[in-house]
């Protein structure tokens, strides 16, 4: 059989749009060029076309079946992603990387380079938050929760390498779970999945499908759990992207020290999160009462409803967080 090698050409969608490969129609391989091994009247009888391609260990390059015989391998456009840094602190193991790292050792402020000509993005998934950057129930909840139906293709926003994948009581409430690690230095996850479509160390480029929506793990229905990490530590996702849209809030993410705290979201002045970083919280132990509490860090039971935004009536549970300051 013979071997043609061929290069996919890459789809660029505009500035800050998608750049990944897409696979080609049958016309891609009418052109003149695929059929040099007949002559005229052979040309004229049977048009040299693709009948099925096949994976291989690679998926950047596929095998082409042609109707007449002969096979071809493709070699799809592979992502330029800078490795520069990339792989400090790797670990395909654990779900959370930089583990030894404290925020207070992360600089004051640190831009990061988000889309340009040479950096693409494409929106991993757009819809309205049913659940947001916060405390939830007491607990931290790191990311935001997307709405979807199973099935649905979550997609890398950015070029990057995955560096977690994993499913079942490994990931605890996450489920079905994607991490990839982005040049920049920003970590995101996809949570809830129902497939996984990547694996350990694989390169993708911004808008490659890396999973399908779902609804395993810790969850109440289908819906994505997106978080945006910097050197292991958790920030608001809509600080980055306006998911009503899917559209990044801009081409460069500055990022404070003081953003990487549950109570910081996007929108709020810097005076505002900063006084959330500042603050102080308890965690609920059993014969706690709101009396009890207020009485032991000198405040009041009012004071400690409206921080929280309870009820003095509310029934309290054992390991919930309170702030009391």
């Amino acid at each position: 059989m013979k071997k043609r090698i061929l290069s996919l050409i890459v789809l660029l969608s505009g500035v800050c749009g998608a750049a990944y490969a897409q696979e080609p129609d049958s016309s891609y391989f009418s052109h003149p060029e695929f059929n040099e091994d007949h002559d005229d009247a052979d040309t004229t009888m049977m048009l040299v076309r693709p009948m099925d391609t096949l994976d291989t260990q690679d998926k950047y390059i596929k095998i082409v079946l042609f109707n007449d015989h002969t096979w071809d391998y493709i070699e799809l456009d592979r992502p330029d992603i800078d490795t520069t840094g990339l792989f400090e602190d790797w670990d395909i193991e654990s779900i959370h990387a930089y583990r030894d790292v404290k925020v207070s050792d992360l600089p004051e402020e640190v831009e990061l380079l988000l889309c340009d000509e040479t950096h693409h993005y494409v929106a991993p998934y757009i819809g309205r938050r049913s659940s947001t950057f916060k405390f939830r129930k007491g607990r931290p909840h790191n990311g935001i929760d997307i709405p979807l139906r199973v099935g649905d293709t979550i997609r890398s926003p950015f070029d990057g390498v995955v560096r977690y994948v994993g499913g079942g009581k490994a990931t605890g409430g996450y489920g079905n779970l994607v991490v990839i690690r982005h040049p920049n230095g920003l970590e995101t996850y996809y949570g809830h999945l129902s497939e996984r479509l990547v694996q350990e160390n694989d390169p993708v480029a911004a808008g490659e499908p890396i999973g399908l929506g779902g609804s395993t793990g810790r969850s109440t229905g289908p819906h994505l759990h997106m978080e945006t990490r910097y050197m292991g530590k958790p920030f608001d996702p809509e600080r980055v992207i306006n998911f009503d849209n899917g559209k990044l809030r801009d081409t460069v993410l500055t990022l404070k020290r003081h953003y990487f705290n549950v109570g910081s979201h996007y929108g709020m002045t810097d005076a505002q999160s900063k006084a959330v970083t500042d603050a102080v919280y308890y965690k609920v132990k059993k014969g706690d009462t709101l009396g009890k509490i207020a009485q032991k860090h000198g405040t009041t039971v009012n004071a400690i409803c409206k921080l929280n935004g309870i009820s003095s009536k509310k029934v309290l549970q054992i390991g919930q967080r309170l702030r009391v300051r």
